[in-house]
């Protein structure tokens, strides 16, 4: 990952594979067997890219809801793309339009960031702790237009023609969002990433 995974503490986990295609056409003629086989293959992740883009609590399992339904409605207009990155734009846009509605709380961008494991050392759990919370205040400050880019490149590693589609924008923009959130990220992380190091 670009600017989290300067020293190494982060890393992108890859895509999993997507659903079968057959039971996609068995939800667009609206089978619930189907439509529970979408769920459970993408609950997971479109609560964490939920996550990432409005932080923890209990809204998340409301705005992951409301992201299934608004898929279900909408299948009749699948267009075949993929079916992941389609419903990260459903997610996507139902998480900024939540912001827009009440300021939602900002926390984690994630957790696996903040996250050692259990064989480290204390010294290397406390490093990536703070490099989490490091992350984390470094993610707020973005706008949620920008943050929305950079998680939807960063975590869920859509091309700019995917993202520019999920946030309704010319890819030029889209461009211009990254290339802006990524060097806050820099900036904001640069000082920690240069005592690491130095120790």
């Amino acid at each position: 990952m670009m600017a989290l995974a300067m020293d190494g503490t982060a890393s992108r986990v890859p895509r999993p594979p997507e659903i079968d295609p057959a039971v996609v056409v068995r939800c667009r003629s609206g089978d619930p067997v189907a439509l529970r086989a979408f769920v459970v293959r993408y609950e997971r992740p479109v609560y964490s890219l939920l996550v990432r883009l409005v932080g923890r609590g209990p809204h998340v399992e409301d705005l992951a809801q409301e992201t299934f339904l608004r898929a279900f409605r909408a299948f009749g207009s699948f267009d075949g793309a993929r079916p992941s990155s389609w419903l990260f734009t459903i997610a996507t846009r139902v998480a900024l339009d939540a912001r827009k509605r009440r300021p939602l709380p900002i926390s984690e961008l994630d957790a696996a960031t903040s996250a050692a494991p259990a064989a480290s050392s204390p010294e290397a759990r406390m490093s990536r702790a703070e490099l989490g919370r490091a992350i984390e205040q470094a993610a707020a400050a973005l706008s949620p237009d920008q943050r929305a880019a950079f998680v939807l490149a960063e975590y869920q590693e859509m091309s700019l023609g995917e993202i520019a589609e999920a946030l309704g924008v010319p890819e030029a923009t889209i461009k211009t969002r990254l290339f802006r959130a990524r060097q806050h990220m820099r900036e904001q992380l640069a000082g920690l990433l240069e005592e690491g190091r130095h120790e």
